[in-house]
């Protein structure tokens, strides 16, 4: 063979390697840009929950003190919580029951864990399924006030919905 037969075929090789090459980049880049899509599409939440104030629809609820019964403001509250949750069908949500500063560690727990499935029952009553619901106490653990006064108090005394990555 000559010279220029063996460069021919050289950049005729070359030229087939590049276009197969720039073909399955677009393939790579078609599949990335779906995948991105997708990850948009993936809603992602504040992980302080219903804390944060940054997740519309979704309220933290208050209690009295040493109390973990529900009043009609909480079920309200609780009701735009079911709806969140109606408009978010794949999202499962951690119910972090809280405490203020006073009682003992044991005492504040045991209230935490009261005042979440609290919350948690009245939720699937309205047509939450449990699968979709988890309950944590963290009794005085995580005050969102570290202040002594009522109403630092009364801002620890509630139960956190936190979205949870599935």
């Amino acid at each position: 063979m000559s010279h220029s037969k063996i460069s021919l075929l050289t950049i005729s090789a070359l030229t087939l390697c590049f276009a197969a090459g720039c073909a399955s980049k677009k393939k790579m880049d078609n599949s990335s840009m779906t995948t991105a899509a997708n990850n948009a599409a993936t809603e992602t939440f504040d992980p302080a929950g219903s804390d944060s104030q940054k997740i519309d629809g979704l309220h933290t609820i208050h209690f009295s003190f040493d109390k973990s019964g529900l009043n009609q403001d909480d079920k309200k509250l609780l009701d735009q919580n079911v709806t969140w949750m109606t408009q978010h069908p794949n999202t499962k949500i951690q119910i972090e029951g809280h405490c203020d500063q006073r009682g003992s560690i044991e005492y504040n727990l045991g209230l935490g864990e009261r005042r979440a499935k609290a919350a948690q029952s009245y939720m699937m009553s309205q047509g939450i399924n449990q699968s979709r619901l988890s309950v944590i106490s963290y009794g005085k653990e995580k005050p969102i006030s570290t202040g002594d006064t009522d109403a630092d108090y009364a801002k620890n005394r509630r139960d956190n919905f936190v979205p949870m990555k599935n």
